[in-house]
């Protein structure tokens, strides 16, 4: 396969990487011996002046707690191959659980935050975890279905924990008062935190994890929409950190501090945000939240990251802000954005108000995530996701002959490369539909490829709906609706939306004599399922679309949605 795209990297890029074969806890490790004393964490809450409502660790420290974090899980009986679920916002507990998890060889389950009981059972049951790592306030919703997991230890954190504590009190206070923490004692199976890794100040048993030991259970819809985890290695996440440090061949290592927006519990900003941070022994500027955009760049203005990872809607909502010009976003030096289309008057709109570089990537959950990106401060084009990063190998094939397409002709993205997953847990036969023979890995995007190298894609061969980042799987929320009980038929599929990219429709048909509004439905999907699977909008319809075989025809109700804006427009 010739790769055409290699002339086009930046100078700087190497075309190949040598990876370390040791297992993703040696990146800290190696982090620890350049700047020990350097920060490494920089939590950040909210502003009042000047002053950072946060606490800061070194890498000394976060080495430490890590260590203590380790012991203490081993001392509670978790070993080699255990699922340690975190349930955690962005916040130092978060990176302390996870590198604390996988230096014992455990395997860490990434959860949603704002899971509902259901949904909490469904992926800790999938997933066989024992133990789970969350907010003290999101204790409850882990009571109603604990009974019936495989759940036996949980260790509770609250947002505060690791806040300057002349913050504390008045947090707690808010805390409590929205309901994000609760007075949760401690006993039967129940430990807390920071009391947890005070009681284990031994250091760590000496546990044999390799680099192709699994390190990560990431969930996602594939290539099919049904819900299951992505089997990442140790080596998938060091091989795709290292390509994207790579990719950033202008940003020197230790000074350049990285914003940590993104969730970390979704595997882009656990790979771009938090594992990039830490592979450049950079201090990680951390924000639980990216909400209002106006607190993202008072926090770009005050700790000056000069890495930006991020989705389009943030880098929409900055360049629309009513205030931008109040803020100083000169720090920033380069931005990936990834999860959804970028508009290139996007892209340079934010580099006339920033002087950095702003540039459209492309992942998926299977390859740790990034397979792709423009060069950064190279030639980037409109509506590519760019070329290949080193190591990956890329090509278009046509996705019912399995032959490659030449140049220019639509087909399946199909991609190789040392991140790509180890295959679906406990599902072999789909895994089987996605690896291919050679070590490829079927994307499910229809996408092309220009004599440059550079790729496009140009639709989806799946149809997961992308909500501000986050993939939503129609057939989950179809599910929910189904469950009401004046529900006959019910269609969920992806509308444009101009804030998240897409937004959730559902197209109901109710039973007969039955009459509902959508406000009725939409609260009934609310109890049941976390707000980005919510449908926005509910249409009714007599009938849906099906083929003659009755299955529902959701492109039908896409090309329609894109029909009417057509119009709109």
């Amino acid at each position: 396969m010739e790769k055409v795209w290699l002339s086009h990297y930046e100078s700087a890029v190497p075309h190949s990487l040598t990876y370390p074969q040791a297992p993703l806890g040696h990146m800290l490790d190696a982090a620890v011996a350049r700047c020990a004393d350097q920060p490494a964490l920089q939590l950040v809450l909210q502003y009042l002046g000047p002053i950072a409502i946060g606490g800061r660790l070194t890498y000394r420290q976060l080495a430490e707690q890590t260590d203590r974090f380790a012991a203490a899980l081993h001392a509670l009986g978790v070993r080699k191959g255990d699922r340690v679920a975190v349930m955690l916002p962005n916040l130092p507990q978060f990176v302390i659980a996870f590198f604390g998890s996988i230096r014992l060889g455990a395997i860490v389950v990434n959860t949603n935050p704002l899971y509902t009981p259901r949904e909490i059972l469904q992926q800790s049951g999938d997933a066989g975890a024992e133990t789970i790592v969350m907010l003290s306030g999101s204790y409850a919703r882990l009571r109603q279905v604990q009974a019936e997991t495989r759940i036996r230890r949980v260790i509770l954190t609250d947002v505060s924990d690791y806040v300057d504590i002349g913050f504390r009190s008045l947090l707690n206070r808010r805390l409590r008062k929205d309901g994000l923490m609760a007075d949760v004692p401690a006993g039967n199976g129940v430990y807390h935190f920071r009391p947890l890794l005070a009681a284990h100040p031994e250091p760590p048993p000496g546990v044999d994890v390799g680099p192709e030991d699994i390190a990560l259970f990431q969930y996602t819809g594939g290539t099919t929409g049904v819900p299951k985890a992505a089997m990442l290695s140790h080596c998938n996440l060091v091989a795709n950190i290292l390509q994207v440090r790579n990719w950033l061949s202008g940003i020197p290592d230790r000074v350049s501090p990285c914003l940590g927006a993104i969730p970390f519990f979704h595997v882009y900003g656990m790979t771009v945000a938090m594992g990039l941070a830490i592979g450049m022994a950079s201090r990680l500027i951390i924000m639980p939240s990216p909400r209002p955009i106006g607190h993202v760049m008072e926090v770009i203005q005050h700790e000056k990251p000069a890495v930006f990872p991020g989705v389009p809607a943030m880098y929409i909502g900055a360049i629309n802000h009513p205030q931008v010009k109040r803020y100083d976003l000169r720090s920033i030096q380069a931005c990936i954005s990834g999860s959804a289309p970028l508009p290139m008057e996007v892209q340079v709109r934010f580099g006339e108000i920033t002087g950095g570089r702003l540039v459209e990537g492309y992942g998926l959950t299977e390859a740790a995530p990034v397979t792709h990106c423009n060069p950064v401060f190279g030639q980037r084009k409109a509506g590519s996701i760019g070329v290949p990063l080193p190591d990956v190998e890329a090509k278009i094939v046509n996705h019912e002959t399995l032959e490659e397409q030449p140049v220019g002709e639509p087909g399946e993205l199909w991609v190789r490369g040392p991140q790509i997953m180890a295959g679906y847990w406990n599902q072999p036969d789909e895994t089987a539909k996605c690896l291919m023979p050679g070590g490829w890995l079927r994307t499910g995007d229809i996408a092309r490829m220009d004599e440059d190298g550079y790729f496009y894609i140009i639709d989806r061969l799946k149809d997961i709906i992308i909500v501000g980042g986050f993939n939503v799987v129609p057939r989950e929320v179809e599910e929910v609706l189904f469950e009401h009980p004046k529900v006959l038929e019910a269609v969920v599929a992806g509308v444009p939306d101009p804030k998240s990219g897409e937004a959730v429709k559902a197209y109901v048909v109710l039973k007969p004599g039955q009459a509902a509004t959508p406000a009725e439905l939409i609260a009934f999907c609310r109890e049941r399922l976390s707000p980005y699977k919510v449908p926005r909008q509910v249409e009714f319809r007599t009938e849906l679309p099906k083929t003659m075989l009755g299955k529902f025809l959701r492109r039908v109700l896409v090309e329609e949605e894109t029909r009417k804006a057509a119009l709109v427009a």
